[in-house]
């Protein structure tokens, strides 16, 4: 299943079910280690999820975890209109599936394309829907979820070629769809921050489609890490594991992770990122990827790009489910709306 189904059910267990599976002890070195780390809002969650996350996600498992992420995705409401479409492939690429939520022609709206998250291995447009209509009816914007291929089965050359093809669809067709074409952003969260990141690139180097902003939550942007980057012991143990991120950069590029060279779709692996669209990247001190995330807004800083960085302690990958009650979770995601409201020319 993907991040935020495998977050909603641990938080179904409820506050009096048991933190950790049977048969281990409370005190577990390990696990007392990791949630010493955790901001105290998240700590009680935390406990409910370590046993989750240390399902293996692997070639064995992979289909059982998509067919968990189908099953238990959350569903759509009816209050915020959506649709799936299938818009035309670029040349030599097959068509692809989009969800296109909050349309209205005769407006000029704000615009999002999203790329969905799961670690460049699982997850669907679909699953996307319901909480980008939440997002669409707070900034008044329409969105498109790409349904783009997953790896191993495509590598990243294809999931790119997706997911520029519904960008620019909705560049070209803005005016049927109520978008202002100038005000159009990029956003993901985890492997999906990867992608919009890869996209924001894209989109500059072909210079067909500007982009007024790109939105990287916690992002999967560095195939290096937990290959020659190694983490601290106390990071990147919950829900996001260094054992789960090499296989599915390995899906994703076709080769080895973390090598001297690359074929390409690493962010981190591209030497200039001056020209980008401004960005916001938001993560938490103890997710897998926050060395990388904080070395890539600095430099885009460094290249002269507009960047929020948001940097939270003590939390873990997915701490923003909406599921959960924290408050910190809450401000994270205020925050967010709030970058993307600049980043739209959005009044207050």
């Amino acid at each position: 299943m993907d991040r935020r189904e495998l977050l909603k059910q641990a938080c179904a267990l409820g506050v009096a079910a048991p933190f950790i599976m049977p048969g281990r002890a409370l005190a577990d070195t390990d696990d007392a280690m990791i949630l010493a780390s955790v901001h105290p809002e998240l700590r009680e969650i935390a406990r409910r999820i370590l046993p989750f996350g240390r399902a293996p996600l692997n070639i064995t498992t992979l289909a059982q975890q998509r067919k968990g992420a189908e099953a238990y995705g959350p569903k759509p409401s009816a209050d915020v209109p959506y649709e799936r479409r299938v818009i035309p492939g670029s040349k030599g690429q097959p068509d692809v599936a989009i969800y296109l939520i909050n349309a209205a022609a005769g407006a000029a709206r704000p615009a999002i394309l999203f790329t969905h998250g799961g670690g460049f291995v699982t997850g669907t447009a679909l699953s996307s829907v319901a909480s980008l209509q939440t997002l669409c009816k707070e900034l008044e914007c329409v969105a498109v979820s790409v349904d783009y291929r997953l790896a191993p089965e495509t590598t990243f050359a294809g999931s790119i070629e997706d997911n520029y093809t519904g960008l620019k669809w909705l560049h070209t067709n803005a005016a049927q769809l109520g978008v202002d074409n100038r005000r159009i952003a990029v956003m993901g969260e985890s492997a999906g921050g990867g992608h919009a990141a890869l996209l924001a690139i894209t989109a500059r180097d072909r210079g067909e489609v500007p982009l007024c902003f790109q939105c990287l939550i916690y992002p999967m942007l560095d195939d290096r890490t937990g290959v020659s980057r190694q983490m601290p012991s106390h990071v990147g143990n919950i829900v996001w594991t260094a054992e789960k991120n090499r296989f599915g950069w390995e899906s994703f590029l076709g080769v080895k992770p973390g090598g001297r060279s690359v074929p390409g779709g690493v962010p981190a692996r591209v030497s200039d990122l001056a020209g980008l669209p401004p960005a916001w990247i938001g993560v938490g001190s103890i997710d897998l990827f926050v060395d990388e995330d904080v070395d890539y807004a600095q430099r885009l800083n460094n290249a002269g790009v507009p960047t929020e960085l948001i940097l939270v302690p003590g939390a873990f990958h997915g701490f923003d489910s909406p599921f959960f009650p924290a408050k910190i979770s809450r401000w994270f995601n205020s925050a967010k709306l709030d970058a993307l409201r600049r980043g739209f020319g959005i009044p207050g």
